[in-house]
């Protein structure tokens, strides 16, 4: 369906007009992303947030329709069809690179990539990442709108071989290997989904409820393997919003349930200092307590949800943005931990992205590449209801499996939660809103995909050339007339 929404898309534009463009494509992105980041007004409990967004990501459409009309004026793309078809696909991914990275830091939420991990497709992600796949599907959306506008004029030959070139072009992901054998051992994981009492933001104010919740689902794995026998178990963010490192009640708590389990807990918590707070993520050890050592520190706060910039300025425009009380502040450093395995008598890097940050592929890139075996995207989706805002966290979670070649572990408050093998596939998963522990043996990983070792050369690759055809096409227009 992605595909077909960009041939839908691309035939809209047709018309030579560059503001005939932006309305389209921002029109077009309206329909998009006012369902899709409908959670945005489920976590806000007012419409503003939600619109806000929805109206801004949208802009970035209509920036893409103007572009495109821009770049197809130039002689050499509008005199050929097929470069047409690439052109189009370097334009759309050059706007999306940027809408993920500006302002603010970006919203890469809703790229076209992320739409493909139950197709064909997903196994160019460890080829070239979310650029490759994203370009991909738009060049298929542009070879269908091609077939359909040679239908329409009756050169049915010519339409018969864009329509082929799209099929063939489905099938050339079958040739790309996925290898998802333990290269460095395997690591036996219980994962725990605590849910909390009450849904929505209110959620967090009962953080020793919370606390206890998962306290309980890690002593509710021992139905499922004896004490001892797990390497480590996992708690999402948020799962212990009272530090346990400062809290003596709270500690206590996690602690039991590490010292009944028989092994250490990944944990979310955070760290209060004056005027300001941290998202962490730390071992804590049985018998021991949190290791000061092990401790990965969210990186990427998400604007108006867990900090506001420029406060005076939007609280003007909004109130509501003072409900975030407490700006959380981004951590530095690596998005990894060294989490010591007995079993292994070795430690083992596994990398870190913590909720939205699973959004950033730069950042779990990075983690990877520095060693990680083993991806871990704990997170809190108490807040968003029964939206599919947790659901389409899942995807995000699955292609960056494919793209890294490792398995993933998605641990979240109130679900989705779920256990992935390194191609992507869900190997177990949980429910909305409810109570679940998960148990699996995940194989650990060290080699490196291709799009790991390319890094962010495609995504620059793209936007230069991008740039170079935009340039070209206003230029070129211009000369002409």
């Amino acid at each position: 369906m992605a595909v077909i929404g960009v041939a839908l898309l691309l035939l809209a534009l047709r018309r030579d007009s560059a503001r005939w463009g932006f309305v389209v494509g921002a029109l077009y992105g309206l329909a998009f992303f006012l369902p899709h980041v409908w959670w945005a007004n489920e976590a806000v409990g007012q419409p503003i947030g939600w619109v806000a967004l929805s109206v801004f990501q949208a802009s970035y459409l209509g920036a893409f329709g103007a572009a495109w009309v821009w770049v197809r004026r130039g002689p050499w793309v509008r005199e050929r069809s097929w470069v047409q078809v690439a052109a189009v696909a370097v334009v759309w991914v050059g706007v999306e690179q940027f809408r993920g990275r500006w302002p603010f830091g970006g919203f890469p939420w809703g790229t076209l990539a992320f739409s493909q991990t139950d197709a064909p497709l997903l196994r160019l992600a460890s080829v070239g990442g979310e650029p490759l796949v994203s370009g991909v599907v738009v060049a298929l959306g542009a070879l269908l709108a091609l077939t359909v506008a040679r239908l329409s004029a009756r050169r049915l030959a010519s339409a018969g071989t864009c329509l082929a070139v799209a099929v063939a072009i489905v099938f050339v992901p079958a040739l790309v290997p996925l290898n998802t054998g333990a290269e460095s051992g395997s690591l036996r994981v219980g994962a725990v989904q605590g849910n909390v009492p009450t849904r929505g933001a209110e959620a967090m104010s009962q953080a020793r409820e919370v606390a206890a919740n998962h306290a309980d689902g890690t002593r509710a794995l021992l139905e499922q393997v004896d004490p001892g026998e797990l390497d480590l178990v996992l708690w999402p963010e948020s799962a212990s919003d009272i530090d346990p490192r400062t809290d003596p009640g709270v500690a206590a708590t996690v602690d039991d349930a590490a010292r009944t389990v028989g092994a250490p807990i990944l944990l979310g918590t955070q760290r209060f200092v004056p005027g300001f707070r941290y998202n962490n993520y730390v071992l804590w050890e049985p018998g021991v307590g949190a290791n000061p050592d092990i401790e990965y520190t969210k990186q990427r706060p998400v604007p108006f949800g867990e900090y506001v910039p420029y406060r005076d300025f939007f609280r003007r425009l909004a109130p509501v943005v003072d409900r975030i009380a407490t700006d959380m502040v981004p951590g530095t450093g690596k998005a990894l931990v060294q989490v010591p395995i007995t079993r292994l008598g070795r430690d083992v890097p596994i990398t870190i992205a913590i909720c939205f940050e699973v959004a950033y592929d730069d950042l779990i890139r990075e983690g990877v590449r520095d060693g990680g075996e083993l991806i871990v995207i704990p997170t809190n989706n108490a807040s968003f209801g029964l939206t599919q805002e947790s659901t389409q966290q899942l995807a995000m979670s699955r292609f960056r499996a494919a793209e890294h070649g490792r398995a993933v572990v998605q641990i979240s408050t109130v679900g989705v939660s779920a256990l992935m093998g390194p191609d992507g596939d869900v190997l177990a998963s949980t429910g909305l809103f409810t109570a679940d522990e998960m148990v699996g043996e995940l194989p650990l990983r060290t080699s490196l995909t291709v799009a790991d070792r390319l890094d962010e050369w495609p995504g620059m690759v793209v936007n230069v050339l991008g740039i170079v055809l935009l340039i070209a096409g206003i230029v070129g227009h211009r000369t002409a007339r």
